[in-house]
């Protein structure tokens, strides 16, 4: 890549060491909201904070098209995971940047309940307890912690995101422990640049850059490989004509997955059966009682599709119509001069559906009357729906559900990328499934959507 001097040259200049906050603090702190209004004695961003995505869980209002006026994030949207956050509270929101969220009555005006330090510690210790609504573990040493603080580093950024889903590698697929501490070849910006979170998703303030589901759906807050990479990166001409089309990631991320396994199928409908414990050949459990049935996959090839940035979300509440329920689909087509091909990890299950009501259930899973106490699908499902605000018939089904993630990590060395015969060429075992992207012929022989007139 011609830019890559330029970046480092530009990190080099822009980066800033935190100050040492050792001597400004004083302890002790019998609770860490003591360390928050500590923090904010002198850095006041509370409202920065508590705009952000990061602290809401849910994005930008959206202003125009199919959810104007509405805000939407992992708040209130339905995955094909543990499902979605309402009822389940104390367990999900282990990995929220607050204190206390236990149920909806949290108060998200209260800058007290920020923590500071699960982004900031530096001691490397400081912990959430998994089931205590964003609560430390009892454990934590809060005084060293805040005394520590700094510039946050992969392990902070990790501590959640690597762990998506309940465990390393599990949701994301591009996003695991093993990049805590990469070789290049895992990732070439992180192993090999030694880049941080930070250095692509900051902007310099709380409002972290990124392509979550919010901002898939508001088409907001997205971040691309040419925010660096500008203009005409290759030696060759022939792979910079492809940037009209086709994203850096889908060549420069040949596979994810590459360390650890990232799970690609959960079905609840296997859950509550009495079985003996199952692991696959990487060791990772096959089937819990709890959560039902899984497929791990190492070393996976992305599914490619059509992207513009937007997306359409599949809400609770919608109808079901089709017998595999898309819980998001991505916008853009051939047609579409601002959509590029894009690299997906594809997360397929079954999950629970009202038949009579023909809409997905959000069960209550954790807690006393949970399903994970109970195994009860019916009154798991009954609590569940209540929460938000939806009848229930008390009819419990399971139905298949598919859910697209973007892949932005792992990018691989600029030797490990794409070959052209991958997409082009060849008539079996074609990267790309040419046809369903809406081409009739290989575009090498066409000149592509612009050169064919596809797009005028």
């Amino acid at each position: 890549m011609k830019n890559f001097p330029v970046i480092i040259l530009l990190l080099a200049t822009t980066f800033v060491f935190a100050q040492d906050h050792s001597k400004f603090i004083r302890g002790p702190f019998e609770r860490p909201q003591d360390v928050t209004i500590r923090c904010l004695e002198c850095h006041d961003v509370s409202n920065e904070i508590m705009n952000s995505r990061h602290w809401l869980w849910m994005g930008d209002k959206i202003e125009s098209g199919k959810y104007e006026g509405q805000q939407l994030g992992k708040k209130n949207i339905i995955n094909n995971f543990c499902i979605a956050v309402a009822s389940n509270e104390p367990r999900c929101t282990s990995c929220h940047i607050g204190y206390g969220w236990e149920d909806e009555s949290f108060d998200f005006t209260k800058a007290d309940n920020i923590d500071c330090l699960v982004c900031h510690d530096q001691t490397g210790n400081y912990k959430k307890e998994p089931t205590a609504a964003g609560m430390p573990a009892k454990n934590v040493d809060l005084l060293a912690s805040a005394k520590s603080v700094g510039t946050p580093n992969r392990q902070n950024c990790g501590s959640c995101h690597f762990d998506g889903g309940g465990g390393a590698g599990v949701k994301h697929g591009d996003l695991d422990d093993s990049l805590y501490d990469p070789s290049p070849d895992i990732d070439v910006h992180m192993g090999g640049l030694g880049f941080t979170c930070e250095d692509c998703h900051s902007k310099g303030d709380h409002n972290i850059l990124g392509s979550s589901h919010a901002s898939m759906a508001s088409g907001t807050h997205n971040l691309s490989c040419e925010n660096c990479h500008k203009g005409e990166v290759h030696e060759k001409e022939i792979l910079n004509r492809h940037l009209k089309t086709v994203a850096c990631e889908t060549c420069h991320i040949p596979q994810f997955a590459k360390v650890e396994p990232t799970k690609t199928w959960w079905d609840w409908s296997k859950a509550g059966e009495e079985r003996e414990k199952s692991l696959d050949e990487n060791g990772k459990e096959t089937y819990s009682k709890m959560k039902g049935e899984f497929i791990w996959e190492k070393n996976v090839t992305p599914v490619y599709s059509w992207y513009n940035g937007s997306a359409d979300l599949h809400l609770i509440g919608d109808a079901v119509d089709s017998k595999i329920v898309k819980l998001n689909k991505t916008n853009g087509d051939i047609s579409d001069q601002n959509a590029k091909i894009y690299p997906f990890k594809v997360m397929k299950g079954k999950q629970p559906f009202d038949p009579v009501n023909k809409y997905l259930i959000v069960p209550h899973l954790f807690g006393k009357e949970g399903y994970w106490k109970t195994y009860d699908w019916v009154n798991a499902s009954k609590i569940g729906m209540e929460k938000v605000g939806l009848e229930f018939s008390g009819e419990v089904e399971f139905i298949e559900t598919e859910m697209y993630w973007p892949l932005n990590h792992m990018v691989a060395p600029a030797d490990e990328a794409v070959k052209c015969i991958e997409c082009h060429g060849v008539k079996e075992g074609k990267r790309l499934d040419l046809k369903s992207l809406g081409y009739s012929e290989d575009p090498m022989k066409t000149g592509g959507r612009f050169k064919s007139g596809i797009i005028k």
